[in-house]
Parts: C-alpha cells; sequence; structure tokens
C-alpha cells in the first residue's frame, strides 16, 4: 500500500504547538520527524511553509528517515513556499520545482511542460517565482507486478483577494498552467496526483456559509475545478467531465461538515465553521483502479488546516540515489550529515587500565588544588571588602557633602522632598520624631497619604472595563482593523465567542461597537 498525506502547516518553523501533543518550541529534527511519523504516510506534502532558502536550517531540512525537497519563494521572505518529504522507501526517481520548467535544472527534470504559448516567458517566471509548486515522479508496482509512473504536484494555489483584481487574475492563470502541466504529464503516460491547499471550495456542500455567498457557482475558481474535475459520483460512468477525479468526494460524495480550513481569529473550528479547500485529486484511471480510502484527519491541530490524504494499492518502487533537488546535496548542507559512530572512538585497553590505577593520593591533591583555586576566586578582595565597609545609606548620595560645599559655596542643592519615594519620607519623618521635631500634626500625614494614594492610582489604574456583547452580555474582546482602508489601524469590539452558524445562539453573535478614541 502507498499512502499519502497532504497537509498546509501554515510555517515549518514553527514546532506546530498542538500538533500530536507537541510541545511548544524551536522546531528540531526531533519534533518535525516525530510529526512526520505521526502522519504515517510514505510521501507527506506540506504546504505554506513559509521559508526562503537563506533561513532553512539542517534540521528542518535533512530528517532521519526521509529525503526532502522544497520550493521557495524568490519574492518574499516568510511567505508561501511547498516541500515533500518522502521515505527512504518512496524515493523519487526525479524532482522539479516550479510548473512552467525555468527553474528545473537541465540534467534532470520531470519534463512534459504541455503547450504554454499563452503565457509570457516573463509571466511563467512570475507564476513560479511565489514557490507554490514542487513535482516528484515516482515508480509504482501495481498488484499484477506492472511498474508505472506517478507524478505527484504538490501545490499551494494563490488566494484571491476581493478587492485586488491583480491576484485573482495571477490565481486564474497560476490554475491554467498547472492544468497544461498535469494534462500533458497524462498525455504522456504517466499518472498524475494533484494535491495540496487550492483555496477553493468545489461545491456548495464544501462550503459551510455557500448560500449567504453571492454568486457562489459564477466564481472562477469554482468554474476551473468545474472544468478540471470529472462529476463521476458514486462510481458511475455517467457524466464525465474532466480527466481528474476528487478523491474523497468519490468516496463520500455526500458527506457534510467535511471540512479543512478553519479560521482561527474567529475560533471556527470549535463549530466546524469551515470550508474544504484541501484536495488529494487523481487521474479517473489511478483514482478507480487503486485508490481504497481518501480521508480528513480534523483531528489533527496545528495550523489553520487539517492534513488530508489517500491510500493506494500499489507499492513505491525507490530509486537507487535521491535527485539532485534533493535537500541534502544543497551546498551548505553537503558533507554535514555524519554517522554517529564517526564520533566513537575504540580505546586501547592498557591506556583505560593505567588510567584506572592511578595513586589515590594524586587524586586527592589533584581535588584539593582545584579546591584551593575555587577559594580564590571566590574570596574577595581587599578592595573590594573596605568599599562594602565603606558604603553610606542611600539618602547620603543626595545630601551635599562637605568637599561639595568647600568648592561650591553658592551652589543650591535641590530639596531631598523633590526626588525622594514615599517610603524615604516616612524614615525622614521618623527621625524628626525622634530627634524631637514633632512639628507634624496626624492630619498632614493623613493627607500627604491621600496624596500618594491619588497619584498612583491613576499611574496603576489599568485598563478600563470590556463592554458586554448585545447577545450575551458577556465581557467582549478587543480587535485591530488590518485590512487597508481609512479604518486601517483602529481598534473595535466583538463578542468573545468563537464563530459559527448563524443559528446557533451559542456561537458569536452580531455585537460591534468602535473603541473610542484615546
Amino acid at each position: 500500500m502507498l499512502r499519502i498525506v497532504s497537509w498546509n502547516i501554515n510555517g515549518i518553523r514553527s514546532p506546530l504547538p498542538g500538533a500530536f501533543n507537541q510541545e511548544p518550541g524551536n522546531c528540531s529534527t526531533v519534533a518535525l520527524g516525530r510529526i512526520l511519523d505521526k502522519l504515517d504516510a510514505d510521501i507527506i506534502c506540506l504546504q505554506e511553509t513559509k521559508v526562503t532558502r537563506d533561513a532553512l536550517t539542517e534540521p528542518l531540512a535533512i530528517v532521519e528517515g526521509y529525503n526532502s525537497y522544497f520550493s521557495f519563494s524568490r519574492n518574499r521572505s516568510g511567505y508561501s513556499g511547498v516541500a515533500t518529504f518522502c521515505k527512504d522507501s518512496a524515493t523519487p526517481v526525479a524532482a522539479e520545482e516550479g510548473l512552467s520548467g525555468l527553474l528545473a535544472s537541465q540534467s534532470e527534470n520531470v519534463g512534459c511542460y504541455g503547450n504554454m504559448d499563452a503565457f509570457t516567458q516573463e509571466e511563467l517566471r512570475d507564476l513560479d517565482s511565489e514557490g507554490r509548486a514542487l513535482l516528484t515522479q515516482h515508480k509504482i508496482r501495481t498488484q499484477e507486478g506492472k511498474e508505472k509512473t506517478l507524478i505527484l504536484i504538490n501545490v499551494y494555489c494563490p488566494h484571491a483577494d476581493p478587492g485586488n483584481p491583480e491576484r485573482l487574475s495571477f490565481k486564474i492563470r497560476f490554475y491554467r498552467l498547472l492544468q497544461i502541466r498535469a494534462e500533458a504529464l497524462l498525455a504522456a503516460g504517466s499518472h498524475v496526483i494533484i494535491l495540496g491547499d487550492l483555496n477553493t471550495a468545489h461545491r456548495s456542500i464544501d462550503h459551510w456559509d455557500s448560500g449567504n455567498l453571492e454568486s457562489f457557482e459564477e466564481d472562477p475558481g469554482r468554474k476551473w475545478m468545474n472544468e478540471l474535475l470529472s462529476t463521476l459520483e458514486c462510481q458511475s460512468e455517467s457524466h464525465h467531465i474532466g480527466l481528474f477525479i476528487d478523491s474523497y468526494r468519490y468516496f463520500h460524495p455526500e458527506q457534510e461538515g467535511a471540512f479543512t480550513c478553519w479560521s482561527t481569529i474567529t475560533g471556527a473550528r470549535h463549530f466546524n465553521y469551515g470550508s474544504r479547500i484541501d484536495y488529494v485529486l487523481g487521474d479517473r484511471n489511478l483514482v478507480i483502479d487503486t485508490f481504497k480510502a481518501s480521508f480528513l484527519l480534523p483531528e489533527v491541530m496545528g495550523s489553520d488546516h487539517c492534513p488530508v490524504g489517500a491510500v493506494m494499492s500499489v507499492s513505491p518502487v525507490p530509486a537507487k540515489q535521491c535527485p539532485s533537488l534533493c535537500t541534502r546535496f544543497l551546498p551548505e548542507f553537503a558533507g554535514t550529515q555524519l554517522k554517529i559512530l564517526n564520533f566513537l572512538v575504540r580505546l586501547d585497553q592498557d591506556s583505560v587500565l593505567k588510567q584506572s590505577m592511578l595513586p589515590l593520593c594524586n587524586q586527592t591533591q589533584t581535588k584539593t588544588q582545584q579546591n584551593k583555586a575555587r577559594a580564590r576566586l571566590t574570596r574577595p578582595r581587599q578592595s573590594q571588602a573596605d568599599s562594602i565597609r565603606a558604603q553610606k545609606n542611600l539618602k547620603s548620595y543626595f545630601l551635599p557633602s562637605s568637599r561639595c560645599s568647600e568648592a561650591s559655596p553658592n551652589l543650591e542643592l535641590p530639596s531631598l522632598s523633590s526626588f525622594v519615594t514615599p517610603k524615604m519620607q516616612k524614615e525622614v519623618m521618623m527621625d524628626k520624631v525622634g530627634e524631637g521635631q514633632t512639628g507634624v500634626s496626624d492630619s498632614e500625614n493623613r493627607d500627604e497619604k491621600e496624596v500618594h494614594a491619588s497619584f498612583w492610582k491613576s499611574v496603576l489604574g489599568g485598563p478600563l472595563p470590556l463592554p458586554l456583547c448585545g447577545g450575551h452580555k458577556e465581557p467582549c474582546v478587543r480587535r485591530t482593523v488590518k485590512k487597508p482602508g481609512p479604518n486601517l489601524g483602529r481598534h473595535f469590539y466583538i463578542c468573545a465567542r468563537p464563530q459559527g452558524p448563524p443559528t446557533d445562539p451559542a456561537s458569536r453573535c452580531n455585537f460591534f461597537l468602535w473603541c473610542k478614541p484615546t
């Protein structure tokens, strides 16, 4: 069996807190390796790694038992990016970054690019510059013993901002390029799987709030998926359109609430108020003949997405050597992977015996010398001891010295009461009482205490109480407008409960209140 998993992890440098009870902290080989092992897949495709090559560390790039391949964003740091981790038993024959072929190595690539005349060279470079696609070519063996070629296209498709027409155009052009490449590979005789975050909920059943969205079916991304996918359902041979099949809907055609992405800002995962935008799409023959299951893993936390995957009735045939794109061949990591045996040195038995037969007195003498040296280091010097004894009371530093008075007889020093703390003032007053100066009355003491109390209350008063929401009469949470526009940076209050179905009274109410400017 061949098991593949896809997961938008929302940053590979984070430790994915919550994923398989992973403790927060810096991601390490052990942490990432444990997560990969828990996913229990032969091939694991990750999206939105948010790491550039200069920030990629060896613990993230090289994990014991896996060979990995990364595609990086060329434009922005901490943005986009995909990675594919293959078990050594599923080592690919070839690996390639990007869809256009412009980033591929001349000596080693997957090939089969199709007709891209509709794109300019500059446009192709732009589409591949954000590190959104990675191809790995594998050999698989069917149950009948036949060897075939399987191409995995790991993609993180662009998100379309309704207020930015340029990004919508970029997203549709990326879709078109992905389809051209996938269909060209299929036409060349390879089986093809497209998996990852497609950033589009295909059907209304794949989106919780589709009924309230305007022109849901007219969305350009959904139209593209209608063209790419077959409407084959329940293994019926009717309504075949596209060359690929949504593997999850093939096995679960009417499953509701099967979502893979939720807003973390609104806490929508609590009510399963999300959408299904992560897929495992296989070519028609591959899904019908070899796919045995397609699944979601919503119980796996650590990201705003959950893993998705599929199981196939084929076995991987590992290549003898990893492709040149493998991270272990990068110059910054080459030659650093040493086995632990290289650090172990065989000791001569005679030298060990001589060391163990040293006279006990020599060992005692050595320890005594070490203790004396440690005592000399910790013992304060004479000058230090004198300075410690010469230290004065803190108030003495605020009084004029005789030397200062002689040098500057006309110098006027500020009053001590202008910079001493309330506690110091109390000490000075007690000294005066002890000397017989009892001119301060009890009422004056009380007035002074009240002044100090009001001062500290004004400084340490704390924030104002939060307003209560209208639906539940509970304290609200304060948010900040981050969308560009006239209200950018303004603060507002909303209901603190997670977002959920509008018909559920336990979910967030519609309370909204702008914060008063300070």
